[in-house]
């Protein structure tokens, strides 16, 4: 049974293969030392359990994507032009770590992945977090529900 390699090795790839991701890391996200600035743009896999049917495994599976957020003493954008977007990169590293996680999610539907037998169940959900380490940092936590084929055959 090589399911568990396989599917956590497209992911990888998928991840890897991002010009917005510098590294991909996998487990325990505490685990991860979080105060080099060298590893970022930075997503994490995560598994969070995985559920049998009669023919399939399902993963529960915790995608993270985060940068850094780059704070300036000088307003980068004229004020009245995007007064909101303030004086860090905030909505520049949401915008492309979110990116990142949709185009995981859109091969998962149907692109390269779904057709290595990777189904998307249910839809996926990202929720933006904000200050969440210890670095000031932001991101998207994608949460996906896929099923692969349970190639294992029991002889009763």
């Amino acid at each position: 049974m090589k399911e568990f390699y396989d599917l956590i090795d497209k992911i990888y790839e998928e991840l890897n293969s991002s010009e917005f991701v510098s590294t991909v890391t996998f487990g325990n996200i505490m685990d991860v030392d979080l105060s080099k600035q060298s590893i970022f743009p930075l997503s994490h896999i995560n598994i969070q359990d995985a559920v049998f049917g009669e023919h399939t495994i399902t993963f529960s599976i915790q995608v993270i994507a985060m940068d850094l957020v780059d704070e300036s003493k000088e307003d980068r954008f004229d004020s009245d032009s995007i007064p909101y977007q303030g004086l860090d990169n905030k909505h520049d590293v949401l915008n492309t770590q979110l990116a990142v996680i949709n185009r995981l999610q859109s091969k998962l539907r149907r692109g390269d992945l779904n057709d290595d037998n990777y189904v998307l169940d249910t839809d996926a959900t990202a929720t933006m977090f904000e200050d969440r380490f210890e670095n000031l940092m932001t991101g998207w936590a994608l949460t996906l529900s896929i099923s692969i084929p349970n190639n294992v055959v029991t002889v009763c």
